[in-house]
């Protein structure tokens, strides 16, 4: 278990890793439910970014592998949704609740 945790960990951190990656992040933040054509757009027009349709394409790729894009597909349109449960598990992983009160230092 704590392997298999170890790999998704990674890729998770491989992925969050490219700024690019980031962005289609925070796109997919701003408007879930986006074609590769809309990202392809939004990249362009909103931040300037002369990246290819397959470059982007593989970005993705990548994202959905580590679990923070999941994709649908209606008829020939593939959308790309943002799955925000692979960065709380991470974020889980670490926080523990603290009984002890306030930490030494704080008001």
């Amino acid at each position: 278990m704590v392997a298999y945790c170890g790999a998704v960990a990674d890729d998770l951190f491989k992925a969050l890793a490219d700024p690019t990656r980031r962005t289609i992040l925070d796109e997919l933040t701003e408007k879930s439910g986006q074609t590769l054509f809309e990202i392809c757009s939004r990249l362009s027009m909103k931040h300037q970014l002369g990246i290819s349709r397959q470059a982007v394409s593989q970005h993705l790729a990548l994202l959905e592998a580590a679990g923070l894009v999941e994709t649908r597909r209606e008829g020939r349109y593939k959308f790309h949704e943002l799955n925000t449960a692979p960065l709380r598990q991470i974020a889980e992983r670490w926080l523990v609740a603290d009984t002890s009160g306030p930490e030494k230092g704080t008001p």
